[in-house]
């Protein structure tokens, strides 16, 4: 008769498969799609990693998950590490994730992406909000690290290009944990530097993750809230970082960021005498125009022999002169004319030469009406008769009718 075979708990049957899976898996790799993503208040993320075949739970506990740089959620592709680990009061595995990148392209770099996407939608990129840079800048800020070789060079080159600048480091760490938070403390305090015109940023050269401090979305909040320019000198050509975009100039390097901020006192000595040349030159080409001019007037004859004119008005003055009461007596006698022929012709036309040849006009004296016929006369009026030498004042008698 054969032995019974050993029975085990559901606990101790879990215990050894724990035991197990755990060591035998203490750090995997997986590759799948993220779905059923719940961000408890703890700051804990649960999740499911899945494909067409299966699928498994997944943990990132809160300490993992702040250091995720990029969004993720639902649908998308990853690339999960961590450890598998049995939870015996549900019978189940599930994989601790401390580790989380996208297939296709690194972390930073999807990062990178959607908080570009994110800042460009919120218009910080947009060239119409970049303030030109001041031509004079009485005072500079550096807000870099004062250690490095970038802080040396741009003191370096503005010294040189502009002795009278002065200088401000803020000095901050460019690279690590720390690093973008102390940039944004670093533009916060430039309100105790009100002489400041313009703030310069940056760093030298590095990998992407070397400069991920100038990719920080409160950097790039920093910046585009400055209340000077700022010139972003990250000092890396090929890789544009989020300060770059959101910065009122981009230099890809600090000694073209100091060139850029700092006007050279040599090259402007340089212009002011090209400026002197060209002003004392287009002054003689004037002054020898202006001379050309002159002559030109002093030959016309108006300004040669001045008095010419003059002699010759008084000539004709003098002629005028001369004429004048001859014209005066002609124009009278010639009006003397007009009136006696319009003193005929009046005449003709006057009433009184009609009574000269023995006619003569009756008016009522009462109201001074001409009479025309005997109709307009009544027995007992009185009458006024005009003759060629005086007036006969009558009083109708009778009035007889042809």
């Amino acid at each position: 008769m054969s032995e019974a075979p050993p029975v085990l708990s559901v606990s101790a049957l879990t215990a050894i498969l724990k035991e197990a899976v755990e060591s035998t898996f203490p750090r995997v790799w997986v590759a799948g799609e993220v779905s059923n993503v719940t961000r408890a208040s703890s700051g804990h993320v649960y999740f499911t990693l899945k494909d067409d075949g299966a699928q498994i739970k997944a943990v990132m506990w809160r300490s993992a998950a702040q250091r995720l740089k990029f969004e993720w959620g639902d649908g998308m592709q990853v690339i999960a590490a961590g450890a598998l680990e049995v939870y015996p009061a549900r019978g189940q595995y599930q994989l601790i994730v401390d580790r989380l990148q996208p297939q296709g392209m690194g972390a930073l770099e999807l990062a990178l992406r959607q908080l570009q996407e994110k800042l460009a939608a919120e218009g910080l990129f947009d060239p119409a909000r970049k303030r030109p840079l001041p031509t004079f800048p009485r005072q500079v800020a550096l807000i870099t690290s004062p250690r490095g070789a970038a802080v040396r060079d741009l003191i370096q080159v503005m010294v040189r290009r502009w002795p009278a600048i002065q200088i401000v480091v803020i000095p901050v760490p460019v690279q690590g944990v720390e690093a973008a938070p102390a940039i944004v403390d670093a533009f916060a305090k430039l309100a105790r530097f009100p002489e400041v015109d313009v703030v310069i940023t940056g760093r030298g050269g590095g990998s992407l993750e070397d400069l991920w401090a100038f990719n920080e979305e409160p950097v790039a909040r920093a910046i585009a809230g400055s209340p000077v320019p700022v010139v972003s000198a990250v000092g890396h050509e090929t890789d544009v970082t989020i300060a770059d975009l959101v910065a009122d100039r981009r230099a890809l390097t600090p000694s073209e960021a100091a060139e850029l901020v700092a006007p050279s006192i040599a090259e402007l000595k340089t212009e002011l005498k090209t400026l002197e040349r060209r002003a004392a030159t287009a002054l003689r080409r004037h002054l020898v125009l202006a001379r050309r001019e002159l002559d030109g007037l002093a030959q016309r004859r108006c300004l040669a022999r001045p008095f010419d004119r003059i002699r010759e008005l008084a000539m004709q003055l003098d002629e005028w002169s001369q004429r004048l009461p001859t014209l005066i007596r002609r124009r009278f006698a010639r009006a003397e004319q007009d009136l006696a022929r319009i003193s005929a012709s009046l005449q003709a036309l006057s009433p009184l030469a009609v009574l000269g040849r023995g006619y003569t006009l009756t008016k009522r004296r009462e109201d001074g009406q001409i009479v025309k016929s005997a109709g307009d006369v009544s027995e007992g009026q009185e009458l006024s008769t005009l003759v060629v030498d005086g007036v006969i004042l009558s009083r109708c008698e009778r009035i007889v009718r042809d």
